[in-house]
Protein backbone atom coordinates (compact mmCIF):
# COMPACT_ATOMS: atom_id res chain seq x y z
CA UNK A 1 0.00 0.00 0.00
CA UNK A 2 1.46 3.34 -1.22
CA UNK A 3 0.33 6.81 -0.85
CA UNK A 4 0.33 8.03 -2.52
CA UNK A 5 -3.29 20.82 -12.35
CA UNK A 6 -5.40 23.32 -16.88
CA UNK A 7 -8.10 26.18 -18.94
CA UNK A 8 -7.73 26.50 -22.53
CA UNK A 9 -8.07 29.81 -23.88
CA UNK A 10 -10.01 30.74 -27.22
CA UNK A 11 -9.98 33.76 -28.81
CA UNK A 12 -12.77 34.18 -31.10
CA UNK A 13 -10.72 37.10 -33.09
CA UNK A 14 -12.17 36.10 -36.61
CA UNK A 15 -16.31 36.77 -34.72
CA UNK A 16 -14.83 39.96 -33.47
CA UNK A 17 -13.81 41.35 -37.11
CA UNK A 18 -17.01 40.48 -38.66
CA UNK A 19 -19.32 42.27 -36.24
CA UNK A 20 -16.82 44.70 -36.77
CA UNK A 21 -17.17 44.77 -40.64
CA UNK A 22 -21.30 44.07 -40.36
CA UNK A 23 -21.61 47.53 -37.98
CA UNK A 24 -19.45 49.40 -40.56
CA UNK A 25 -22.30 48.13 -43.29
CA UNK A 26 -25.34 48.69 -41.05
CA UNK A 27 -24.36 51.85 -38.58
CA UNK A 28 -27.09 53.87 -39.78
CA UNK A 29 -30.24 50.91 -38.74
CA UNK A 30 -30.86 50.88 -35.33
CA UNK A 31 -31.19 47.45 -34.13
CA UNK A 32 -34.37 46.45 -31.82
CA UNK A 33 -33.98 46.26 -28.30
CA UNK A 34 -33.20 43.04 -26.56
CA UNK A 35 -35.86 41.60 -23.45
CA UNK A 36 -34.11 41.52 -20.83
CA UNK A 37 -35.03 37.85 -20.75
CA UNK A 38 -33.01 36.76 -23.50
CA UNK A 39 -29.78 38.54 -21.86
CA UNK A 40 -27.48 35.73 -20.95
CA UNK A 41 -26.88 35.20 -17.15
CA UNK A 42 -23.91 36.59 -15.27
CA UNK A 43 -21.46 34.01 -14.17
CA UNK A 44 -22.11 33.26 -10.28
CA UNK A 45 -20.17 35.17 -7.85
CA UNK A 46 -17.02 33.42 -5.54
CA UNK A 47 -18.80 31.61 -2.84
CA UNK A 48 -16.55 31.61 0.00
CA UNK A 49 -17.11 30.49 3.16
CA UNK A 50 -13.30 30.19 4.82
CA UNK A 51 -11.65 33.59 3.28
CA UNK A 52 -8.04 33.99 3.30
CA UNK A 53 -6.90 36.47 5.74
CA UNK A 54 -4.76 39.37 4.46
CA UNK A 55 -0.98 38.64 3.98
CA UNK A 56 1.66 41.26 5.71
CA UNK A 57 2.98 43.55 3.59
CA UNK A 58 6.48 42.59 2.07
CA UNK A 59 9.05 44.12 0.33
CA UNK A 60 10.11 40.99 -1.57
CA UNK A 61 7.28 40.41 -4.72
CA UNK A 62 5.59 37.51 -5.22
CA UNK A 63 7.36 35.11 -7.90
CA UNK A 64 5.15 34.36 -11.16
CA UNK A 65 3.70 30.31 -10.30
CA UNK A 66 6.06 29.02 -13.23
CA UNK A 67 8.98 30.49 -11.26
CA UNK A 68 7.93 29.63 -7.82
CA UNK A 69 9.65 27.06 -6.73
CA UNK A 70 12.81 28.46 -5.42
CA UNK A 71 10.85 30.14 -3.09
CA UNK A 72 8.53 27.57 -1.91
CA UNK A 73 11.46 25.34 -1.78
CA UNK A 74 13.21 28.06 0.52
CA UNK A 75 9.93 28.16 2.89
CA UNK A 76 9.99 24.38 3.34
CA UNK A 77 13.91 24.07 3.81
CA UNK A 78 13.30 26.76 6.54
CA UNK A 79 10.51 24.56 8.09
CA UNK A 80 12.40 21.43 8.02
CA UNK A 81 15.84 21.49 6.77
CA UNK A 82 17.38 20.44 3.46
CA UNK A 83 17.91 17.14 4.38
CA UNK A 84 14.24 15.99 5.32
CA UNK A 85 12.72 18.16 2.48
CA UNK A 86 15.06 16.43 -0.06
CA UNK A 87 14.39 12.71 1.76
CA UNK A 88 10.72 13.56 2.11
CA UNK A 89 9.17 16.31 -0.77
CA UNK A 90 9.40 16.05 -4.87
CA UNK A 91 10.61 19.12 -5.16
CA UNK A 92 9.69 20.10 -8.37
CA UNK A 93 5.86 21.89 -9.23
CA UNK A 94 5.53 22.90 -5.45
CA UNK A 95 2.46 24.62 -6.04
CA UNK A 96 1.04 22.32 -8.41
CA UNK A 97 1.85 19.18 -6.42
CA UNK A 98 0.07 20.58 -3.22
CA UNK A 99 -2.95 21.89 -4.70
CA UNK A 100 -3.20 18.95 -6.66
CA UNK A 101 -2.63 16.93 -3.50
CA UNK A 102 -5.18 18.86 -0.90
CA UNK A 103 -8.04 19.16 -3.55
CA UNK A 104 -7.68 14.91 -4.30
CA UNK A 105 -7.14 14.10 -0.64
CA UNK A 106 -11.17 13.94 0.12
CA UNK A 107 -11.69 11.68 -3.21
CA UNK A 108 -10.34 8.18 -3.75
CA UNK A 109 -6.79 8.72 -4.73
CA UNK A 110 -4.91 10.63 -5.02
CA UNK A 111 -2.36 11.16 -8.89
CA UNK A 112 0.73 10.04 -8.19
CA UNK A 113 2.10 12.23 -11.27
CA UNK A 114 1.48 15.14 -8.65
CA UNK A 115 2.23 13.48 -5.57
CA UNK A 116 3.73 16.24 -2.98
CA UNK A 117 5.30 13.51 -0.49
CA UNK A 118 7.62 10.46 -1.69
CA UNK A 119 6.38 7.06 -1.33
CA UNK A 120 6.81 5.99 2.49
CA UNK A 121 10.05 4.41 2.55
CA UNK A 122 10.66 0.42 3.77
CA UNK A 123 8.11 -2.99 3.03
CA UNK A 124 4.91 -3.14 3.69
CA UNK A 125 4.24 -5.83 5.67
CA UNK A 126 1.57 -8.67 6.04
CA UNK A 127 0.99 -11.86 7.24
CA UNK A 128 -1.31 -14.94 6.05
CA UNK A 129 -1.52 -16.24 2.46
CA UNK A 130 -4.04 -16.65 -0.48
CA UNK A 131 -6.80 -14.08 0.00
CA UNK A 132 -6.47 -14.04 3.93
CA UNK A 133 -4.12 -11.32 4.68
CA UNK A 134 -3.50 -9.35 7.89
CA UNK A 135 -1.72 -5.93 7.41
CA UNK A 136 0.72 -5.87 10.90
CA UNK A 137 1.41 -3.34 13.52
CA UNK A 138 4.62 -2.85 12.35
CA UNK A 139 4.18 -1.00 9.18
CA UNK A 140 3.19 2.13 11.83
CA UNK A 141 6.71 2.54 12.24
CA UNK A 142 6.97 3.69 8.59
CA UNK A 143 4.85 7.35 9.33
CA UNK A 144 6.79 8.06 12.33
CA UNK A 145 9.09 10.18 10.53
CA UNK A 146 6.45 12.23 9.10
CA UNK A 147 4.75 12.31 12.02
CA UNK A 148 7.71 13.71 13.59
CA UNK A 149 7.83 16.23 11.37
CA UNK A 150 4.44 17.70 11.95
CA UNK A 151 5.05 17.69 15.43
CA UNK A 152 8.15 20.03 14.46
CA UNK A 153 6.16 22.71 12.76
CA UNK A 154 5.33 26.20 14.29
CA UNK A 155 1.87 26.95 13.42
CA UNK A 156 1.73 29.93 13.39
CA UNK A 157 4.89 30.14 10.91
CA UNK A 158 2.86 27.50 8.86
CA UNK A 159 -0.41 29.46 8.24
CA UNK A 160 1.99 32.91 7.76
CA UNK A 161 3.81 31.16 4.93
CA UNK A 162 0.77 29.82 3.64
CA UNK A 163 -1.33 32.76 4.01
CA UNK A 164 1.91 34.98 2.13
CA UNK A 165 2.15 32.15 -1.30
CA UNK A 166 -1.69 31.61 -1.22
CA UNK A 167 -2.29 33.95 -4.39
CA UNK A 168 -0.09 31.15 -5.66
CA UNK A 169 -2.31 28.16 -4.87
CA UNK A 170 -5.48 29.99 -5.38
CA UNK A 171 -3.84 30.64 -9.51
CA UNK A 172 -3.45 26.98 -9.74
CA UNK A 173 -6.61 25.59 -8.50
CA UNK A 174 -8.57 28.16 -10.65
CA UNK A 175 -5.82 26.32 -13.23
CA UNK A 176 -7.14 22.86 -12.04
CA UNK A 177 -10.79 23.60 -13.65
CA UNK A 178 -12.22 25.45 -10.52
CA UNK A 179 -12.78 29.10 -12.16
CA UNK A 180 -15.14 29.71 -9.42
CA UNK A 181 -13.41 28.02 -7.33
CA UNK A 182 -11.67 29.04 -3.34
CA UNK A 183 -8.77 26.97 -2.36
CA UNK A 184 -8.51 27.70 0.82
CA UNK A 185 -12.17 26.32 1.11
CA UNK A 186 -11.39 23.05 0.13
CA UNK A 187 -8.31 23.02 2.14
CA UNK A 188 -10.55 23.63 5.17
CA UNK A 189 -12.98 20.20 3.53
CA UNK A 190 -9.61 18.30 3.18
CA UNK A 191 -8.43 18.78 7.15
CA UNK A 192 -12.21 18.05 8.19
CA UNK A 193 -12.11 14.67 5.88
CA UNK A 194 -8.80 13.62 7.50
CA UNK A 195 -10.46 14.67 11.17
CA UNK A 196 -13.38 12.47 10.45
CA UNK A 197 -10.84 9.41 9.72
CA UNK A 198 -12.34 6.15 12.00
CA UNK A 199 -9.78 5.20 14.55
CA UNK A 200 -8.89 1.45 13.76
CA UNK A 201 -6.14 -0.33 15.85
CA UNK A 202 -4.80 -3.69 15.40
CA UNK A 203 -4.71 -5.96 12.59
CA UNK A 204 -6.83 -4.73 9.49
CA UNK A 205 -7.82 -7.71 7.14
CA UNK A 206 -6.71 -7.61 3.47
CA UNK A 207 -7.33 -8.54 0.02
CA UNK A 208 -4.73 -8.77 -2.95
CA UNK A 209 -6.81 -8.96 -6.07
CA UNK A 210 -3.42 -7.80 -8.19
CA UNK A 211 -0.68 -6.59 -7.10
CA UNK A 212 -1.61 -3.61 -4.45
CA UNK A 213 -3.04 -4.91 -1.49
CA UNK A 214 -6.32 -3.28 -0.80
CA UNK A 215 -8.96 -3.33 2.47
CA UNK A 216 -11.45 -6.55 2.80
CA UNK A 217 -13.81 -3.92 4.41
CA UNK A 218 -15.71 -2.40 1.20
CA UNK A 219 -16.45 0.37 3.93
CA UNK A 220 -13.09 0.98 5.03
CA UNK A 221 -11.74 0.68 0.75
CA UNK A 222 -14.32 3.20 -0.07
CA UNK A 223 -12.74 5.73 2.14
CA UNK A 224 -11.43 9.15 1.04
CA UNK A 225 -7.23 8.88 0.11
CA UNK A 226 -6.80 11.16 3.13
CA UNK A 227 -8.50 8.52 5.56
CA UNK A 228 -6.67 5.71 4.21
CA UNK A 229 -3.67 7.34 5.37
CA UNK A 230 -5.07 7.97 8.98
CA UNK A 231 -5.81 4.59 9.28
CA UNK A 232 -2.60 3.26 7.42
CA UNK A 233 -0.23 5.06 9.69
CA UNK A 234 -2.08 3.43 12.94
CA UNK A 235 -4.06 4.95 15.80
CA UNK A 236 -1.85 6.47 17.87
CA UNK A 237 -0.05 8.44 15.05
CA UNK A 238 -3.22 9.70 13.81
CA UNK A 239 -3.62 11.26 16.88
CA UNK A 240 -1.12 13.01 17.00
CA UNK A 241 -1.80 14.28 13.31
CA UNK A 242 -5.29 15.27 14.14
CA UNK A 243 -4.01 17.07 16.53
CA UNK A 244 -1.69 18.99 15.01
CA UNK A 245 -4.48 19.31 12.02
CA UNK A 246 -7.01 21.09 14.68
CA UNK A 247 -3.90 23.70 15.67
CA UNK A 248 -3.55 24.13 11.85
CA UNK A 249 -7.40 24.68 11.03
CA UNK A 250 -7.88 26.70 14.18
CA UNK A 251 -5.22 29.07 13.49
CA UNK A 252 -6.31 28.87 9.52
CA UNK A 253 -10.41 30.07 10.26
CA UNK A 254 -10.95 33.40 11.33
CA UNK A 255 -13.42 35.66 11.65
CA UNK A 256 -13.34 37.69 8.84
CA UNK A 257 -15.63 41.23 8.44
CA UNK A 258 -18.42 40.53 7.03
CA UNK A 259 -19.23 41.55 2.98
CA UNK A 260 -21.23 40.67 -0.06
CA UNK A 261 -18.52 37.99 -1.10
CA UNK A 262 -18.11 36.31 2.08
CA UNK A 263 -21.91 35.91 3.48
CA UNK A 264 -22.73 33.00 0.90
CA UNK A 265 -21.37 29.55 1.93
CA UNK A 266 -20.26 27.07 -0.48
CA UNK A 267 -21.73 24.02 -1.82
CA UNK A 268 -18.75 21.26 -0.97
CA UNK A 269 -18.22 17.90 -1.47
CA UNK A 270 -16.02 15.27 -1.29
CA UNK A 271 -16.00 14.63 -5.79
Amino acid sequence: MKNTMWLVVVLVIGGIAAGFYFWQLKKDETPPPVAESTLPAAPPEPQIKHPIREAPASDEPLPLLEDSDGALLGALTGFFGQKAVQEFFEVKELARRFVVTVDNLPRQKVPLRYRLFKPVAGKFLVTGVGDDFLSKPENHRRYNAYVLLTGAVDIKKLVAVYTRFYPLFQEEYVNLGYPQGYFNDRLVVAIDDMLAAPDISGSIKLIRPKVLYLFADPALEELSAGQKIMIRMGVENAVRVKARLREFRKELIYKAPKTEETTTEPTTNKN
